[in-house]
């Protein structure tokens, strides 16, 4: 797993995409496992800090003991729909899976890929970008 710092290094025009993105507005989602291995999704806020990627969890709440008993996690930015006839300016959402690891009362993301979705500047094509350690930077086009 990666930091987030050390993914900023290899990458820092992407990941200031995706922090944008992430950054643009207070509420996020964050996807769990339960104990019987069936995905919740919820609410959640985050941080870029010293960095590192944060998020806390209130004690008790479902999200925390998810995480505690099963670290993998996915984080997604908040999603707004592409303004007609100004579809190319729309910014695209932004992806996040690795594994939280418990840091006092909250947790930090080791990343194990990021992915910015968008269009293409004439918004003709949609655009995956993502990272992952192992393979570094890669973007495909589709129709």
């Amino acid at each position: 797993m990666t930091a987030w710092r050390e993914f900023e290094a290899a990458e820092p025009e992407f990941a200031q995409r995706v922090q944008g993105l992430f950054d643009a507005h207070k509420h996020k989602t964050l996807a769990t496992l339960r104990a019987d291995g069936s995905p919740r999704i919820s609410g959640i806020e985050t941080k870029f800090t010293g960095g590192e990627l944060t998020f806390g969890s209130m004690p008790d709440a479902r999200k925390g003991a998810d995480l505690k008993r099963d670290p993998r996690l996915a984080l997604h930015s908040a999603t707004v729909d592409p303004v007609d006839g100004s579809e190319a300016d729309w910014p695209g959402e932004a992806k996040i899976s690795g594994r939280a690891v418990l840091e006092g009362d909250g947790f930090r993301v080791d990343v194990a890929e990021v992915v910015h979705t968008h269009l293409n500047p004439e918004a003709t094509l949609l655009v995956v970008e993502w990272w992952t350690p192992e393979g570094g930077l890669r973007k495909v086009e589709r129709e």
